[in-house]
């Protein structure tokens, strides 16, 4: 079977995982080529993964007759623009999150899908990938807890890292659009059902800069979805113990909770501080192998010549709802969708 040649482009934290995870851990796929605009940068990944064709313009990586698709994990500002330019050149698109920092944006993005029907596209929600929270889903697709009745996600950055946060806070769109979207994408996938209202709070409770930007470090919300369902999220910057996403799915017969202790692996450190685990230190290590399994499913799709469960639509949808969640914070009141 021939492997699908991909280029990728961006070359941050998250651009890089996702170039050395196509390298070194997909199957059938190769990496073709890569782009940024720092040329050292690109210069030492390239070297280092063993690629040859490297571009610091988008334009040039996506007329590589080599190139059979693209990975985009460049700023988000460029998600639209890219995804119908890579489309339009003949090129099958995995794009992270978010499809674009307006509503407009992601609409304009679900037009240039829709003109190129023969090509996959997916949008990197990972959390559907891990497969701790695929477990999960199956559970209770089956019914296995009965009607759910609550659905309560958290996220949480480290403190240590705030430094980070606080840089990006005037480009972020606010927590509910740069945190809670993998939040709200997992209220829809488990839920099976879309919101109704929301009442959103929060606060810049340690770092004021926030304020700036009509944004807190700390934010929540609490939702009703349309079947009914309790939906609350919780999305903060500050905490100390390290990276922790966890979720809880309340039913009528029974519970599930995912990492409820947000532990790095099934170590236990007994040293004189005690008996302890240690946690995630971002979400590089948390969520590691799902972002492994959504590149390669889209390496599936391409082969199989069948379209993704997460579609373009899903981007959209998601970016609505966490804007609302902003305009509810924002207004301190409660919203309908």
């Amino acid at each position: 079977m021939n492997k699908i040649r991909i280029g990728s482009i961006g070359l941050g934290r998250l651009g890089l995982q996702h170039a050395e995870n196509i390298a070194f851990r997909m199957r059938n796929a190769e990496l073709t080529a890569l782009c940024d605009v720092d040329t050292a940068k690109l210069d030492q990944a390239a070297d280092r993964l063993g690629v040859k064709r490297r571009f610091t313009a988008f334009e040039e990586l996506i007329s590589c007759k080599e190139v059979d698709a693209v990975v985009l994990v460049s700023p988000s500002a460029l998600h639209t623009k890219q995804i119908a330019q890579a489309l339009d050149a003949g090129k099958h698109v995995f794009s992270e999150k978010p499809l674009g920092v307006t509503v407009g944006e992601c609409k304009a993005a679900e037009k240039a899908v829709e003109a190129h029907p023969d090509l996959v596209f997916m949008l990197g929600f990972m959390r559907r990938f891990d497969e701790s929270y695929q477990y999960a889903h199956t559970k209770v697709r089956a019914g296995e807890i009965g009607k759910p009745v609550l659905f309560r996600s958290y996220s949480q950055d480290p403190e240590k890292y705030i430094a980070g946060s606080i840089a990006f806070a005037p480009h972020s769109g606010g927590q509910f659009l740069d945190m809670a979207v993998h939040d709200i994408d997992l209220a829809r996938w488990f839920t099976g059902s879309e919101p109704e209202t929301v009442y959103a709070i929060g606060g810049c409770y340690a770092h004021p800069e926030f304020a700036a930007y009509k944004d807190g470090d700390n934010v929540s919300c609490l939702m009703r979805f349309r079947n009914n369902t309790m939906v609350f999220l919780f999305a903060g910057r500050t905490a100390p113990h390290g990276y922790n996403v966890e979720t809880e799915i309340i039913g009528t017969k029974g519970i599930l909770r995912i990492a409820s202790v947000p532990q790095k692996n099934l170590v236990e450190v007994l040293d004189e501080q005690g008996v302890r685990k240690e946690c995630s230190v971002n979400f590089l290590e948390r969520f590691d192998t799902a972002y492994v399994n959504e590149v390669q499913e889209f390496v599936n799709c391409i082969i199989d010549g069948r379209k993704p469960e997460v579609s373009v639509y899903d981007g959209t949808r998601v970016s609505e709802i966490a804007y609302t969640c902003k305009a509810a914070f924002e207004q301190e009141t409660l919203l309908h969708f």
